[in-house]
């Protein structure tokens, strides 16, 4: 039996850059057998099956204070319109409770929890966040939390990403340009954040002593970083000045916002992700899968959280901590062309077995018709 569903989340607005909105709109386009209304901006969005409607409720692109005011207004107003509400936010005691007071419907609810921040949040608080009918979360690590925490109603979905859109493609000249990069450059990509996961100052000072000693290579690396806010404007401009005082700029670049994501992996020759912790981060970091997909050989720390999507066959793993070891992977990895092809081979195998959106999506529409 078809359904009408409500996807509650930011706004839904190019450019496609940043995960949750990323998986939300991707999972709106690809659920088939349930209609759905996906919450946008007057820019609309294009190239929707009929089974998708759109809501122009915000403004921008920015998800800020007055964004959320009208995401509650707009459930508290349209509440009990839809057979199933499906919130796709981060919760917080905050936004938890307005729900709760203001719009909560007395329809079927589902919670995507693509982070439990029980680093921050106690059981007692969790357990106050987490109220829908259905919870689906990303790894069995945190469905076996929520699960002796005694929620008997968690699902574990991996998220699915769109193997069409991210896949193995030549290097694209234009973007290596763009970053004052050429086709002959080895080019090493961070596609991480300036302040948080405590691997920024690992990284630059690794490379730093790499390239102030080996001036010489053809290795370039991209800080593939968004600046999110002031923290991240200052890290970013303390990088530069560093390795502008040395004289090694022509070996870094910076990319902030990139509308095609797809080109930027395949850029590069390799993907590092060695961070220190996923503090606000999602349980499975999209941009490795991503990276998977395109067929690209990713380096990432031994977090515990990595071990359902990380194995010798399909990436590299070293201590989260040691620059050393990432300039010798790296390093091993370059002068290594097949090993690399192996493992980005395997990679891509990997993803199309546990990441397919479509996958994902049928996972999804199950969960719809049982409630």
């Amino acid at each position: 039996m078809s359904k009408k569903i409500l996807l509650a989340t930011r706004p839904l607005t190019p450019p496609w850059d940043e995960a949750s909105k990323n998986f939300a709109y991707f999972l709106g386009r690809t659920v088939k057998n349930h209609t759905l209304t996906l919450l946008t901006t007057k820019k609309g969005l294009l190239d929707l099956p009929e089974t998708v409607h759109t809501e122009p409720l915000f403004e921008n692109a920015h998800f800020d204070f007055s964004a959320k005011r009208k995401l509650f207004s707009y459930l508290r107003k349209h509440r009990n319109t839809f057979d199933i509400t499906h919130y796709l936010f981060t919760p917080t005691l905050q936004n938890t409770r307005l729900i709760r007071w203001f719009a909560r419907p007395h329809t079927k609810t589902i919670q995507t929890i693509a982070t439990l921040r029980d680093d921050i949040y106690s059981s007692r608080q969790l357990k106050k966040m987490l109220f829908a009918d259905r919870l689906v979360v990303y790894t069995d690590h945190t469905k076996e939390k929520l699960q002796k925490l005694g929620f008997d109603n968690v699902t574990r979905i991996y998220p699915g990403i769109d193997l069409d859109r991210y896949r193995p493609q030549e290097k694209n000249e234009a973007i290596l340009t763009e970053l004052g990069l050429t086709i002959e450059d080895f080019v090493v990509i961070y596609p991480g954040e300036y302040t948080r996961l405590g691997a920024t100052d690992m990284i630059t000072e690794a490379f730093f002593h790499f390239f102030d000693t080996h001036r010489d290579t053809s290795l370039r690396f991209v800080f593939a970083c968004r600046v999110k806010n002031e923290d991240d404007k200052k890290k970013k401009e303390s990088i530069h000045k560093k390795f502008a005082e040395a004289g090694l700029l022509d070996f870094i670049a910076f990319s902030d916002t990139i509308t095609d994501m797809p080109r930027l992996y395949n850029m590069s020759d390799i993907v590092i992700f060695p961070v220190e912790n996923l503090k606000g981060k999602f349980d499975v970091p999209l941009v490795i899968v991503e990276a998977y997909a395109c067929g690209k050989p990713v380096i990432l720390s031994d977090l515990p959280q990595f071990s359902e999507f990380a194995n010798e066959n399909i990436c590299v793993t070293i201590p989260k901590d040691s620059g050393e070891k990432l300039i010798e992977t790296l390093s091993d990895l370059q002068q290594n062309s097949i090993k690399r092809k192996e493992i980005g081979k395997h990679a891509r195998q990997f993803v199309e077995t546990s990441f397919d959106l479509k996958n994902t999506a049928l996972q999804y529409e199950e969960i719809y018709t049982s409630l």
